[in-house]
């Protein structure tokens, strides 16, 4: 609270407010656009991808299709008794080149099956005897075919059509070319004996007639085995490899029976869609990128801009709202705050939304009560000093008394009936004011006559070893004080303030210092030690004398009757002796 500056102190309330509102406000738009994007964005996938399974539909029908055409081929292949023989027998020359022509005649016909496809037929017997339909398209040896993993794999599983990529290298150019192959052993149907392999061999590059029509960019489709080996892909990179990440998403896929799935490929979130094909014991992927596919499904750019606009608009309805609310609460802690520098006299504004109107009003009834209350204690308290007063004046040390009149016995008895008389005269003076009215203020004449009556009488008792001076500015001398409100620091000094030493003076000063009235007891007597936090002497006899009620309540009804800028200050010395200063305000009657 101490880093608020002073001009935001009296507005805190509206300060956390409006920021909480400001806080909430943000929080509320970026949570509904968040919302709403995300809604957005789940609605054009399930979408999308509703759409997108129909795509993968249609290139699985493509290629069950293709499949079929091979099924079709491969049947009329095993059923031929011409290319059973070709591939079985050992012929002659001519009987060779008659079963040549009419297994050629055959394969042109049923091969019009796979003409669409751009497919070629490669035969291979036990008898050493191939069969090609177009050498170029596939130029493999028929020594390579018989090592090769094409052949090897193609016997191992002899009862059907299995597909394989292959890679030839081109020996002049180096130059790679992709086949997919389908292939099956040539098997007799009675006997179970197999007697050759056939084999369908495609371009990889027109294998993606099945499905690049469907591809873009951001949008890829890869044909892979169940190993996550790829056969075939728009992208060319990825023929040929390994991904297993890919066959996860096929088994996740096929265990959640999900229509889609939100992985991260590449560094980017994919749409992954996935379809097994059993004819080809195969599966497709399909990956759409993501921020592709929705990214200029909304503007964000102005889906922003917009949201900004009404968050500005309702940030200025909470400012004018919450200022419109804490406006009257902040006047009234001002108010009430700025109360004890006008001593609790000036009441607050009533105005503002109901609870801040009840505060003003009880605030405002709490002074008048509080007005009543000082004003009681106020007089409760001037009662109790003037009675405290009262009582000091009307106490006269029995001992000052008894002393007093035996001095004027023996005065009497000595025939100095003159001198007898004054003392008599100073002693009544003295008893008619101590018991007059304690409230009564008499001028600083008055006051020094009624203390020359108790020096003159002491000054008899005792002697004349402490003298007395006066030093009064005439032009103070009809100023007003208080009655006997130097009398008791007088008998302090008068007979507690020599015990050590034989003798000594008394000063008693009175002057006018601009707007004060200043009146000042000063005597070399013994001194004694200050207490410079209270100014109260420090001995505990000492503290008896200055903290009686003669001395202690000269200051309390000074600061009573004048306030509490005026009073009593005691300053001592040890061996120097002690000053008792006293201010008075300056009756605005006297100037």
């Amino acid at each position: 609270m101490q880093m608020i500056p002073e001009r935001f102190r009296h507005n805190e309330l509206f300060i956390i407010m409006f920021f909480f509102t400001v806080a909430i406000v943000i929080i509320v738009s970026i949570s509904i656009s968040y919302a709403t994007i995300r809604m957005s964005e789940n609605f054009f996938i399930e979408k999308f991808s509703i759409t997108n399974s129909k795509v993968m539909s249609q290139i699985s029908d493509r290629l069950e299709n293709y499949h079929y055409a091979i099924v079709l081929s491969s049947n009329n292949i095993i059923q031929s008794s011409t290319i059973k023989n070709v591939l079985t027998e050992q012929q002659s020359n001519q009987e060779k080149m008659q079963s040549f022509y009419r297994m050629d005649q055959q394969m042109k016909y049923w091969k019009t099956n796979l003409d669409t496809y751009q497919t070629e037929i490669v035969l291979d017997g036990i008898n050493g005897v191939s069969y090609s339909s177009n050498r170029t398209y596939f130029p493999m040896n028929d020594e390579e075919l018989k090592n090769s993993i094409l052949r090897k794999n193609t016997l191992d599983s002899p009862r059907k059509i299995i597909y394989q990529s292959y890679q030839l290298i081109d020996k002049v150019t180096l130059e790679n070319t992709n086949y997919i192959i389908a292939s099956k052993a040539l098997m007799d149907p009675l006997q179970r004996n197999v007697y050759g392999s056939m084999y369908f061999v495609i371009l990889e590059s027109e294998f993606r007639s099945f499905y690049s029509n469907y591809t873009t960019k951001g949008n890829n489709v890869y044909f892979m085995d169940k190993n996550g080996v790829i056969l075939s892909s728009n992208e060319d990179e990825y023929i040929g490899r390994k991904q297993q990440e890919f066959i996860q998403y096929a088994n996740e896929m096929n265990k959640s029976k999900a229509a889609y799935m939100i992985e991260t490929f590449k560094g980017k979130d994919q749409i992954v869609l996935a379809t097994y094909l059993p004819s080809f014991d195969m599966y497709i992927i399909n990956l759409i990128d993501k921020n592709q596919a929705v990214g200029d499904l909304l503007d964000k750019r102005q889906l922003f801009l917009l949201g900004f606009v009404i968050v500005l608009i309702i940030l200025v309805i909470a400012f004018y709202i919450s200022r419109k609310l804490t406006n009257p609460l902040s006047r009234l802690v001002k108010e009430i705050s700025s109360t004890s520098k006008s001593e609790f006299h000036q009441y607050v504004t009533v105005n503002g939304i109901y609870e801040t109107r009840e505060i003003a009003y009880a605030f405002n009834t709490m002074l008048d009560e509080l007005h009543q209350y000082v004003d009681k204690l106020i007089i409760s308290q001037k009662q109790q000093r003037n009675a405290e007063l009262e009582a000091l004046q009307q106490q006269i040390n029995p001992h000052f008394l008894y002393n007093t009149l035996t001095s004027i016995k023996f005065i009497v008895i000595q025939g100095e009936k003159k001198e007898a008389e004054e003392v008599m005269n100073a002693f009544i003076s003295l008893l008619q004011n101590t018991i007059g009215n304690v409230s009564e203020l008499i001028t600083v004449d008055q006051e020094i006559d009624i203390l020359k009556n108790y020096v003159f009488i002491n000054q008899k008792r005792y002697g004349t070893r402490i003298t007395i001076h006066y030093f009064i500015d005439p032009n103070c001398k009809e100023y007003s004080l208080p009655k006997l409100i130097l009398q008791p620091f007088i008998e302090n000094a008068f007979f507690h303030g020599f015990n050590k030493k034989e003798s000594g003076f008394i000063h008693i000063l009175i002057w006018r210092e601009q707007e004060r009235l200043v009146c000042e007891v000063v005597d070399n007597g013994d001194g004694f030690s200050l207490d410079h936090s209270k100014h109260l002497p420090t001995t505990k006899r000492n503290q008896q004398l200055f903290n009686g009620i003669g001395v202690r309540n000269v200051d309390e009804r000074v600061k009573l009757l004048f306030g509490k800028e005026y009073g009593v200050e005691i300053s001592s010395e040890i061996g120097k002796g002690t000053k008792v200063k006293i201010t008075f305000p300056l009756p605005q009657n006297n100037n």
